[in-house]
């Protein structure tokens, strides 16, 4: 596989953006209330695979026995995965806070299927989340990416399928459902579910895109406004798209609801590192060979929180120092023990 179609990051590297928004677990322990928890982990949940969105390259495949480690004092945790087995390939990973509020790990198998046109991956394996302070666990599995168009056209993204988050403890869950594109493109990036208690009660709607952002509300409103929704876009059935627009509409919001999260912006030259699909500077070394932030090696000052945040893959980059070198000595290595295997 050609160089360009990667991007300057280990899998392993990569995992690591699920805790971009680390601030949802920390809502979550200050929350008294078992629903109001449900509400950020589930959150959590979505936001740990946002930073796919637009990200069509390929990290590289670490080595047998390959680790990674990551301290952010702004964010509060230390963390640390490695590659545990070649055949499957599975990747491990462990989280912790700094005081020690909570503990997140688990492993992915990323299950590959070719289609034609399109790439699907379904990343098998169980991520959990312990909250000791209330001595609850949290589980679930994250939901299916597939890349069109890898032949031919543009190249877009889109995850689908269920996700149910699971609170062992009191027998809550929160079943989410990421929308398939759809004919006319209209149901592309969105979320929606339903919180319930152990006797399968809704507590409460959750619904978004995991793009953008998240939005819970009564769940008699929301089954409300749905059948209306559903009404009004059978009048309204255009042409049918071949491939959805770059950028969908944003979310409507259904009046009465409470917003949980909000996908933080990217910075301006993200595409650079990242390799977008714009087709400009897919990972050349005036991208990617930058100076880490402060605030990935020392504790934070007032002020920093929201520039880590929004910066979250680049200082991944910058910190391991990634230049075209180790993205050849790497290609290198691998091809070798291709040939070996």
């Amino acid at each position: 596989m050609p160089v360009i179609f990667n991007e300057p990051l280990s899998f392993l590297q990569r995992l690591t953006e699920y805790m971009e928004h680390t601030y949802l677990i920390h809502q979550a322990n200050a929350a008294t209330d078992s629903l109001e928890r449900m509400k950020c982990v589930a959150a959590f949940a979505v936001s740990a695979v946002a930073s796919q969105w637009e990200r069509t390259g390929k990290p590289f495949n670490p080595l047998l026995g390959e680790t990674y480690e990551l301290i952010r004092y702004d964010l509060g945790f230390r963390w640390m995965s490695e590659q545990v087995s070649h055949h499957p390939p599975i990747s491990a990973f462990h989280a912790e806070g700094f005081k020690e509020d909570f503990v997140f790990h688990g492993s992915i198998y990323p299950k590959l299927k070719f289609w034609g046109k399109s790439i699907e991956a379904e990343p098998k394996g169980t991520i959990t989340l312990e909250l000791p302070r209330y001595n609850e666990a949290y589980t679930w599995t994250n939901p299916t990416c597939c890349v069109h168009n890898i032949i031919v056209g543009q190249l877009w993204i889109e995850q689908y399928g269920n996700v149910e988050v699971i609170n062992h403890k009191t027998g809550e869950r929160c079943n989410l459902t990421f929308k398939r594109c759809g004919l006319f493109g209209k149901e592309l990036h969105k979320v929606e579910g339903y919180i319930l208690d152990k006797s399968k009660k809704k507590l409460c709607a959750i619904y978004g895109k995991w793009t953008e952002c998240l939005y819970v509300v009564d769940p008699a409103t929301f089954d409300a406004n749905k059948k209306m929704d559903k009404k009004n876009s059978e009048e309204k059935k255009t042409n049918k798209e071949e491939m959805p627009p770059p950028v969908a509409e944003t979310v409507q919001v259904i009046p009465g609801s409470e917003l949980i999260w909000k996908i933080t912006p990217r910075p301006e030259n993200s595409a650079k590192v990242r390799g977008g699909n714009d087709g400009q500077d897919h990972g050349g070394s005036s991208a990617v060979h930058r100076q880490p932030s402060q605030c990935c090696t020392t504790p934070p000052s007032s002020g920093q929180n929201a520039n880590c945040v929004s910066s979250f893959c680049l200082q991944l980059v910058s910190a391991s120092g990634v230049t075209n070198d180790y993205i050849n000595s790497r290609l290198l290595t691998v091809y070798f023990f291709r040939l070996v295997d």
